[in-house]
Parts: C-alpha cells; structure tokens; sequence
C-alpha cells in the first residue's frame, strides 16, 4: 500500500468515538442552584445562560483538545476557585474511553488559572448516571496574583477523548452512583 492509499484509508475511517450534548434544563438548573444557592428564584437568568451554552469544538483540525466555554461572566479574585457548571455531558463514549479535563495552555501558563484537582476524569460510564445525567462540572482555581475576568464564551479548558487500558486480572464490577468523587 502506498503513502497516498495509506491517507485515504485513515481519512475514511470513522473516528468519532463520542458526542457533546446539552444536558438537561432540569438538571441544569439543579447543579446551578446547588453552586449558586443565591439564583435560586432567579430562573429566568439561568434559562438564559443555559440557552447560550456553546458545545465543546476543536479550534483546528489537528488540535487533540476540545475547547469548553465559560457559560457565565466569571471573576476570579487570586486564590479563589469556583466550580463552574458547564451544561455539557459526553455521551456514547466506548468502555474503554475517557474524557480528560486541562486547563488551556494560555490560561494555565500566564496565569496560572488551573483544575483544581489538576486534571479532571471523566470515565464512560459517567453519562450514564442517573443522578448527573452525566453534566460535566469543572473546578477551576485561580492559583496567580493577577484578578481573572472570563467573559461568558471564552475558553477556559480543554477535553481530550483517550483509550485507556486495563489489567488482565481487572476484575471490577461496582456501578457508579454518583459525581466527584463517588467511586472511592
């Protein structure tokens, strides 16, 4: 096979291994009500973040990371976190991938603005949670000196879909129940 029959072949072959969707008003607006216990009555300003959340895309057609937007306007003071809601869940992912959550290099770099738990997981069985239904929520800390102020629809962290492998002896076969930290 040639170079040229080589580059066809693996431009032809079908890598989609999972899709971003929305998830759920309702669950929405119970995850943004759990962080933001002061919105409660505000539904109508929630309905409207919701209704402007932008789904995860690749910036170029080599970037291995999809970019995840700001849903708010968020101000981070140095040395404050936040738990930010993201709208977004990851469906029909295959069991032997995962979703991986970094911080976008500028961000990270220049300013420090990182996962608070440096790099997020989240594992295929996540979207099928009843409890979540599979809603994506990011911890972000501000770790510099310098005061953040991310316009809602900035990017502000990447996704990366990896395989992972297991051992041969793996013989686990907990169902997961819940969110953060809900395996241990």
């Amino acid at each position: 096979m040639n170079l040229n029959s080589q580059n066809n072949l693996s431009s032809s072959t079908n890598r989609t291994t999972a899709k971003f969707e929305k998830v759920s008003f309702k669950q929405f607006i119970k995850d943004w009500i759990s962080i933001f216990p002061e919105d409660e009555n505000n539904n109508e300003y929630i309905k409207d973040i919701y209704d402007n959340i932008k789904l995860p895309v690749r910036s170029t057609s080599r970037s291995a990371g999809y970019d995840f937007f700001m849903p708010m306007h968020s101000y981070f003071s140095a040395g404050n976190e936040m738990i930010i809601p993201t709208g977004i869940k990851c469906v029909h992912m295959p069991d032997d991938k995962m979703l991986t959550i970094h911080p976008r290099s500028g961000l990270g770099t220049k300013y420090r603005f990182v996962l608070t738990n440096l790099t997020g997981i989240i594992d295929a069985d996540y979207s099928d949670s009843k409890e979540k239904e599979g809603h994506i929520l990011i911890k972000m800390s501000n770790d510099g000196e310098y005061e953040l102020d991310i316009e809602q629809g900035k990017a502000f962290c990447q996704a990366i879909i990896q395989t992972y492998y297991i051992t041969e002896d793996d013989n686990s076969t907990k169902i997961r129940t819940g969110a953060f930290g809900s395996t241990d």
